[in-house]
């Protein structure tokens, strides 16, 4: 299987895993070892400034939702557009973060779009390839935009999106409705 860093995986209706209903899974790191990437769609109702406070014990006045990235337990770690602060680029533009210096250089600007997480999705090296040749995944390229969109209806949009892709070169249409319900 070819690498899956910087696409998003979305969870099909086949997979299992309850703690991956309907998510938007974007792949950090992909290689023999294992897989690790951040949930997109799973914002909680904690915001960067009060995890900011707990963890740091400084002020930052920031309303932005933390999300969960999966449901292993780590760091605090971020997405985000600043170079100057990457540890790695998961693909053109957006760029990940753990170091405690970085985080807060990030978190304490207001002109570029980040997300901070609590936890991860990890999978063990196999285990991800497995779980893709039974169904329980989709792939796509990732689109910088939706990484940091606040949608509710992510999941929504990378499967039809997924879907456009899939659908219509087998039927040969030129045009294929956002709602099929339509033709």
């Amino acid at each position: 299987m070819s690498n899956l860093q910087g696409q998003f995986l979305v969870a099909s209706p086949h997979l299992g895993d309850g703690n991956f209903y309907r998510s938007v899974v974007l792949i950090i790191k992909h290689d023999d070892e294992g897989a690790f990437g951040l949930v997109l769609n799973r914002p909680t109702r904690n915001t960067v400034g009060d995890v900011w406070r707990m963890v740091t014990e400084k002020e930052l006045d920031c309303d932005r939702p933390i999300y969960l990235g999966g449901p292993v337990q780590g760091p605090l770690v971020c997405l985000h557009r600043m170079k100057s602060c990457a540890e790695s680029e998961v693909l053109p533009g957006v760029y990940f973060a753990a170091d405690k210096n970085d985080l807060e250089k990030i978190v304490s600007q207001r002109t570029k779009p980040f997300r901070l997480f609590m936890g991860y999705a990890g999978w063990a090296g196999g285990q991800l390839e497995g779980e893709m040749k039974v169904g329980g995944w989709l792939a796509m390229p990732a689109d910088k935009k939706l990484v940091f969109d606040d949608r509710e209806d992510l999941w929504e949009q990378v499967v039809g999106t997924i879907g456009q892709e899939i659908i219509a070169p087998a039927i040969k249409t030129k045009h294929v409705p956002q709602d099929p319900s339509l033709n």
